[in-house]
């Protein structure tokens, strides 16, 4: 009995498998866009969507934050825009598949910068780095580039207002702060367990604060744009309610 069970199991599985591949290959490529503020789950869901609809997963946060990085390593003075120049003509970008987890983690000049980015010390400099107009027009060409043959799922800041106004589909996420916070604080006690609340909530403040108030692209929802509050959602809930909405602009009127 148990082996039949396990076969039907097996069957079902398989057959669940094949029809959600039909169903992503079936549909036209198109780009979805996912904006919102820090820790609303924007990433977890984006890289849940490509996975399903078999799109390629771009975080246009992890190219701030790769900038930052090489900003901090190479001691750039970024109040000096000749010293900006020099660095980003000297930075590239790769997005490349990770063959255990299936993902697509970014890399700087050749180095998989995935895990060292994450660090609470280049969230710290990120929004204000990022801020810079010639940094953004750097990172939304190359983001550009990289959706010109659509069938992408990209999350971000600014994507569906700033580096692909005319998208398809544009979710805004958004959730209320506390869970936000504890989200960010989850993440980062695994790689320091010396980080305290009072920091992690500090800094998405901060963060708020300077992304909503750049200069340059600031962070908004697009007039277009659906939003999702996935405060209550779990991680199956939010990534239906996305599946609905591609399937709805996929399907044929």
């Amino acid at each position: 009995m148990p082996l039949f069970c396990d076969g039907i199991f097996f069957i079902c599985y398989f057959l669940l498998s094949f029809f959600c591949w039909i169903f992503a290959t079936m549909l036209p490529k198109i780009i979805i866009t996912i904006d919102g503020f820090s820790s609303c789950g924007k990433s977890t869901l984006a890289k849940q969507l490509a996975k399903k609809l078999n799109y390629t997963y771009i975080d246009s946060g992890a190219m701030y934050r790769a900038i930052t990085l090489y900003f901090l390593r190479n001691n750039i003075d970024w109040t000096k825009e000749k010293e900006i120049h020099t660095a980003l003509q000297n930075i590239s970008f790769e997005f490349l598949p990770n063959e255990l987890s299936g993902n697509t983690e970014i890399y700087l000049n050749g180095e998989n910068v995935e895990y060292i980015i994450r660090d609470l010390v280049v969230a710290e400099k990120v929004s204000e780095i990022a801020a810079l107009p010639e940094v953004r027009t750097f990172a939304v060409a190359a983001q550009q580039k990289i959706g010109k043959n659509k069938g992408i799922v990209m999350d971000g800041r600014d994507i569906g207002t700033t580096v692909f106004p005319n998208a398809e589909l544009k979710i805004f996420m958004i959730a209320d702060e506390a869970v936000r916070v504890e989200r960010r604080f989850s993440e980062m006690f695994k790689k320091n367990p010396n980080v305290t609340l009072d920091e992690i909530k500090n800094n998405l403040a901060l963060r708020d604060y300077i992304d909503s108030n750049r200069e340059v692209s600031p962070l908004r929802k697009a007039d277009d744009a659906i939003e999702l509050d996935n405060t209550h959602l779990t991680e199956k809930q939010q990534l239906d309610f996305a599946l609905r909405l591609v399937k709805k602009v996929c399907e044929p009127v």
